[in-house]
Order: C-alpha cells, then structure tokens, then sequence
C-alpha cells in the first residue's frame, strides 16, 4: 500500500481524478487528490499564482512519505515540489506529463515538440497573465475518447490557468531527479504529441516507462487502467 498524492494538469483540479480516486483506493492505496493554487475549489486569485505556489501547496499536503503524481502540467509542480522538500516524497509518476528539462520552462519546453496542437485553443485573458482553452476545442483535445456525461462533467469545470507557473524552469537538483522516477506515456493524446512523450520518457529508466492506449484524460478514459500502471510503480 502506498500513499499517494494526484497533482491535475493545467486549466484543470482535483475533480478530474473523479473516477481514478477509487480506482486507485481499491488497489489498496491511501490516495488523494489536491487542488492547486486558484484551480478547482481553491480561492487564491489566478493572478497570484506562480510556480513556487504550486510546489509549496504540494509540499504543504504533505502527511507522509508520498508518491507524486502529476499530469501534463503538473510534472512541473510535482518536480518543484521536490526540489523545495524532498523529504516525505517517496516517489514521482508522471503522467502524459511535461518532466522539466534543465533550463527551460514548460512554456519553452513546449515548443520543443513536433507540434502544437494545444495552441490554437488558448484564449488569453486581456492582461495576458492567464488563458483559458476553448471548450469546444477542448472536446477533442482532452477528451475524445471519454464518456459523453464525463466530457460535459469536464467541461463545467475548465478554469483559467496562470501564465506565470508556466514561464519559469525548475533549477533541477539530486532534490527531484534521486527520487524513484517513473511515466506513463498516452499513446492517443492529443494534447502533448506523443512522439514527444517518448523523448521525455527516454530520460527514465526502461523498467519505469508505461503506455496506455488512451487520450490525454486517462483519468476519465480508463481510469481502472491507469490505477493498474501507477500501482505497477509504487507497490515494488
């Protein structure tokens, strides 16, 4: 049994783990689920959010030795909260997430893909210190493969993300990177290539790279898949 901690991607909280929470509590875990800074049922405002905010608030969750997982964005906020505390983080998993590259930040990483499917749906706020992502876009982008009622579930609940948690890098330290490391790689995502995701995951040992046949929601797609992948990494 594992204590687990499920860290959303951008635009997103804690409720897109909706389905994966029991899946995963069924396995045996201790697991929960956090809303970052301004997302979900947090108050802070959007503009108030940094990087630092992310990784503090994880820290802060923190009750125990805990396995991290992050998705998309969220690789981002698990690894700063690493750097900021290792200390009760057992463990990282990310999930069809961005795992930093030195010196860049997930904006810069980004553009280091072989496409840039997520561009066209950004809509930026008017002091361009956030954006939100056109929900019909959205449809096809996170959720193609997921049930109808989810998608809509979904789509209630996109919020504005901040601009600045994606404009600086994580100064990478033996704070993040000595941690056991694993990912799960999507296969069907169209949201982050997956011909990137391989190039990320080339940077994880071989036995600590999985692939699920799934979007960029695995969470709503196939969430008893995805508990099966994360425990496959925590209960070795």
């Amino acid at each position: 049994m594992a204590r687990l901690l499920l860290i959303h991607g951008a635009a997103h909280g804690a409720w897109c783990w909706r389905d994966t929470l029991p899946a995963l509590a069924a396995l045996g875990h201790q697991v929960r689920a956090l809303d970052l800074p301004s997302h979900g049922q947090d108050r802070t405002p959007v503009n108030d959010v940094t990087l630092d905010l992310y990784g503090q608030a994880i820290v802060e969750a923190l009750d125990g030795p805990t396995v991290l997982v992050g998705h998309s964005m969220g690789g981002y906020a698990i690894t700063r909260a690493a750097e900021l505390d290792p200390t009760q983080i057992a463990g990282l998993v990310y999930l069809c997430a961005y795992d930093p590259w030195p010196d860049l930040s997930l904006a810069q990483m980004r553009m280091k893909a072989p496409s840039q499917p997520l561009l066209p749906a950004l809509r930026v706020s008017e002091d361009r210190l956030s954006f939100t992502v056109d929900p019909q876009m959205a449809r096809d982008l996170f959720y193609h493969d997921c049930p109808p009622d989810t998608v809509e579930f979904a789509l209630a609940n996109l919020c504005p993300q901040a601009v600045a948690a994606s404009s600086v890098p994580v100064a990478l330290t033996a704070g993040s990177q000595d941690l056991p490391r694993s990912y799960i790689l999507c296969t069907e995502d169209r949201t982050i290539p997956p011909a990137f995701q391989r190039q990320m995951a080339a940077r994880f040992a071989p036995d600590r790279v999985a692939e699920l046949p799934s979007s960029h929601s695995p969470f709503f797609s196939m969430p008893g898949a995805l508990a099966r992948a994360i425990d496959a990494f925590v209960k070795d």
